[in-house]
């Protein structure tokens, strides 16, 4: 197993980085009214996706080296001059100064939580419920799951979007962001079929040779009965076979969702941060 360094999380931050600049441009393209944009600061990126995305935000700030007062001005007045909070997702390698510069800026903590790592080779299966041919759906009592095709874009978002209601309301922004995903560049997403009916959804992306798993939900009805299994390892086939060496999860710490991606060989790797000036 590769140990953490400034190198690998560098590698790691700078996926998930590519992977909100490709969902902004998703957004952008089914509705164009948001305004999306990104820019490179400080050897991260900053992302917009409009003022209530979870995706706006910045992530990889500071893993380059020290981040000076003038790009933290640079990173503020990119979010505040489209009305949104300043969000940063920071990784702890970035270093105790830079904390130490937001901490004079008055950002508050708002979220932690934990990136996991696992290594990829083309070689490794992965346990799972047997896919569904393509463009068809399970019948009967059988966990089912398939890529999505494009004509499944609205089912897949407002199942994955249903999924999280229970702890994010949902709303228009949450469903631009799944459409955005949905959309983007080096991204798949993945259907759970139960008794022949939607149950689940989750996706993942493929940069730089790391293979990121986000976005999953279960449908409560389908709770407990192997729908994120089944998730987990379809988008780690498919990561494994675009050349990943490396896959990525973020979870709450502690959460049911840590635990299965610790059953599939997922560690910790470092606990970040999101700090937010209003």
């Amino acid at each position: 197993m590769e140990f953490m360094d400034i190198e690998l999380a560098r590698r790691l931050e700078r996926a998930s980085a590519m992977s909100g600049k490709a969902c902004a441009q998703g957004a952008m393209a089914v509705r164009p009214e948001i305004g999306a944009a990104f820019d490179e600061i400080a050897g991260g990126i900053a992302v917009f996706a409009g003022v209530d995305s979870p995706v706006t935000q910045a992530l990889g700030i500071g893993l380059d080296g020290p981040v000076h007062s003038t790009e933290l001005d640079h990173l503020e007045k990119f979010y505040q001059s489209r009305g949104a909070p300043v969000a940063i997702e920071l990784c702890p390698l970035a270093g105790l100064p830079l904390y130490e510069a937001l901490a004079k800026r008055e950002y508050r903590l708002v979220e932690v939580s934990n990136v996991l790592v696992r290594e990829l080779t083309p070689t490794d299966e992965f346990a799972a419920p047997p896919r569904a041919p393509e463009g068809q759906v399970s019948s009967g009592a059988t966990l089912m799951v398939r890529e999505a095709a494009p004509e499944d874009e609205d089912l897949f978002t407002r199942t994955v979007v249903q999924g999280f209601a229970d702890e994010v309301p949902v709303s228009q922004a949450i469903l631009d962001v799944m459409a955005g995903f949905f959309r983007s560049e080096n991204t798949r997403s993945f259907l759970a079929f139960a008794d022949g009916v939607a149950a689940g959804g989750g996706s993942v992306f493929a940069f730089g040779g790391v293979g990121g798993i986000f976005g999953a939900s279960t449908l409560l009805p389908f709770r407990g009965r192997g729908v994120q299994t089944g998730l987990l390892a379809a988008r780690l086939d498919w990561a494994a076979k675009q050349g990943c060496d490396l896959a990525k999860g973020i979870t709450l710490p502690g959460s049911v969702s840590q635990r299965n991606h610790e059953r599939f060989g997922f560690r910790v790797a470092y606990t970040r941060t999101k700090l937010v000036r209003a």
